[in-house]
């Protein structure tokens, strides 16, 4: 399936198909129109820590909606979805260590989990496009390069660890056009935390994300970077619980929210 004709699927229809186990690739461009979510998954003695992590920390951890203790369906984005399959892949971290992606997790659910769906920037990416600009892991057909970065986090509880971004190279000419469209969607991260310069992120080489994969920055072209709702799984890496559950980096879950109704302005 082309990905033009994936955009025009509901998110509804999509979630039935990652059900089924039958796709394989990121998220970015599917669903355009409606936003998408990053999923953390943690055992309810951590919940409340992670909670005020991602109060303290809204640029890579916006928060879209936290289940009740043990429920995973998401009543406020996506009624009647299912957390456990809705997703095309998922992480399974034990004490810090990724064991297994699964596309299906019912075989790990516990009744003490909770979930937390937080926002991501594929969802600004249709305002991009709409404006003429180029997402370029879409036109590339890759997943969006994502970095560890050198910046930290502020601490809550026993949460810690580092920002991660994601990377869009954009034409100078664009830049002011990129800041102004994603500044509209703060549920979403919102503006770039960062414009130009890898190495102030301490980011040795573009070519070497840490999750997803490089996309070609052509002459003219700036690196800009947003906060990454995969701060999450580096927290998980850095902290090291007992059971952590996560999406795939760039495999979303599609929530039924349009990306107009989270805009601010």
């Amino acid at each position: 399936m082309k990905v033009e004709d994936a955009s025009l699927m509901t998110p509804a229809a999509w979630r039935e198909r990652f059900r089924t186990g039958n796709w394989h690739r990121p998220t970015a461009g599917l669903a355009l129109g409606y936003a998408q979510a990053n999923l953390v998954i943690l055992q309810r003695e951590l919940a409340y820590d992670f909670l005020l992590f991602c109060q303290r920390n809204p640029k890579p951890c916006p928060i879209l909606e936290v289940t009740d203790i043990g429920c995973f369906e998401p009543k406020l984005v996506a009624r009647g979805a299912d957390l456990r399959t809705d997703l095309p892949k998922y992480r399974i971290f034990r004490n810090g260590q990724l064991v297994d992606e699964p596309s299906d997790i019912r075989s790990y659910w516990q009744d003490d989990f909770v979930s937390f769906l937080l926002g991501c920037s594929f969802t600004f990416e249709g305002a991009l496009q709409a404006a003429g600009i180029e997402v370029r892991h879409i036109t590339q057909n890759r997943n969006v390069p994502m970095y560890i970065t050198n910046r930290e986090c502020q601490k809550a509880g026993v949460m810690q660890g580092p920002l991660v971004v994601s990377m869009r190279p954009v034409p100078a000419s664009n830049l002011v056009k990129v800041v102004q469209i994603t500044s509209r969607f703060p549920a979403v991260h919102g503006a770039p935390v960062h414009i130009g310069d890898p190495q102030a992120l301490g980011i040795v080489d573009l070519a070497l994300p840490d999750m997803g994969e490089s996309v070609d920055v052509k002459a003219g072209e700036i690196p800009v970077f947003w906060a990454c709702g995969c701060t999450s799984q580096a927290v998980v890496m850095a902290v090291k619980p007992e059971l952590v559950i996560t999406h795939a980096p760039g495999f979303m879950f599609i929530t039924d929210l349009s990306d107009q109704g989270l805009a601010a302005f």
